[in-house]
């Protein structure tokens, strides 16, 4: 067990659990890092620290300033915990259709929240764009810029990518990772390649973007949409451009309604959709790459941030969601015959 002074000196260190009901199934040992267990229950506790205090050790940042940021949610919690730790303020761009839940913690943290309508991001109104203007009509705000700024990256190659090798001894064979902004894909697969070369780096995308385009023929083009929040990219950014990828795969959030299911009930784990994303992910690789491998991901953040939408059923009606899951063995039957769904680095 940990003390600690502030809640910012509890961000990184989270537990891992073996996720026995899938694992057995698979034959591979199937590890979730619960990253839940950061003080603004996210993985993105982990950046929003890095990059707060790279910028107030390079002078860029002053306390009595404000952090600026377009965020789906869990940056902003991040940004608005950290930001209250150094005596700084935090304002947080949304846009309006995301869970409930997030706006209402970065408020709850004494952050100032702007909601947007959601747009694509060429337009000028997007909340990416609405946040630099933002950050750029007043000396004493400061943009976090959390898709560019690449300390996002350098949390996880300084943190997760080592806890990762010291949980499993050096034994990771695959790491499985969503990407939003790049930056956890990015800085842990740096790390885990310099230990061993031969960790596979898998990264699932759901429908809506366009990585897996970009990755498989060289342009972002994306068809359906996703009820993931913060997961997926239109364009080409710094931190994902650090990202060493062998392998990715897009998978629909049908899948991702049916494994929340599964080890809800069989596990007693509540997954977020981005989590259920990632796990599904894991499952991918598991079927594809046979048995006695050691994966890991993440479950990104809790369970209920996505209350609203991966646990609502009229929700998830609304989407077309079929509310009968497939089991679990027809799932990885179904994925051992993966298709044009997966996509591997030419080497």
């Amino acid at each position: 067990m940990r003390t600690a002074q502030r809640p910012i000196d509890l961000i990184g260190q989270t537990d891992m659990i073996r996720v026995r009901s899938l694992s057995e199934l698979t034959g591979c040992d199937i590890w979730l890092k619960l990253e839940s267990q950061n003080p603004g229950g996210s993985i993105k506790d982990r950046a929003a620290y890095q990059i707060i205090k790279d910028a107030l050790d390079s002078g860029e940042l002053e306390p009595g300033m404000t952090v600026v940021e377009g965020t789906a949610g869990n940056t902003g919690i991040g940004l608005a915990i950290v930001a209250r730790s150094f005596g700084l303020n935090m304002l947080a761009v949304m846009p309006n259709d995301q869970a409930p839940e997030k706006e209402r913690m970065i408020r709850l943290h004494g952050a100032e929240c702007k909601t947007v309508d959601p747009v694509p991001f060429r337009n000028e109104n997007h909340f990416y764009h609405t946040a630099r203007r933002l950050a750029e009509s007043r000396d004493d705000y400061w943009w976090a810029n959390q898709f560019e700024n690449t300390s996002n990256a350098r949390a996880h190659y300084l943190g997760t990518g080592p806890e990762i090798w010291q949980q499993t001894e050096g034994g990771v064979d695959i790491l499985v990772s969503v990407a939003g902004t790049g930056g956890t894909i990015a800085g842990s697969s740096m790390y885990l390649k310099e230990r061993n070369e031969a960790v596979q780096v898998w990264l699932t995308d759901p429908d809506g973007s366009g990585i897996f385009s970009f990755l498989a023929q060289g342009e972002y083009v994306a068809s359906g949409s996703s009820f993931t929040e913060g997961i997926g990219i239109m364009r080409l950014v710094d931190n994902f451009r650090q990202a060493r990828i062998d392998a990715a795969v897009n998978l629909p959030d049908q899948d991702l309604y049916a494994l929340s299911r599964y080890v809800r009930d069989h596990d007693g784990i509540v997954l977020g959709s981005s989590s259920a994303l990632n796990l599904a992910g894991a499952v991918q690789a598991a079927a594809l790459h046979g048995p006695g491998k050691t994966i890991v991901t993440f479950a990104c953040d809790l369970g209920e941030r996505s209350a609203s939408k991966l646990y609502n059923e009229d929700y998830l009606r609304q989407r077309g969601i079929i509310l009968k899951p497939e089991p679990a063995v027809d799932l990885v039957a179904r994925y051992r015959d993966a298709g044009d769904r997966v996509w591997y680095a030419a080497k």
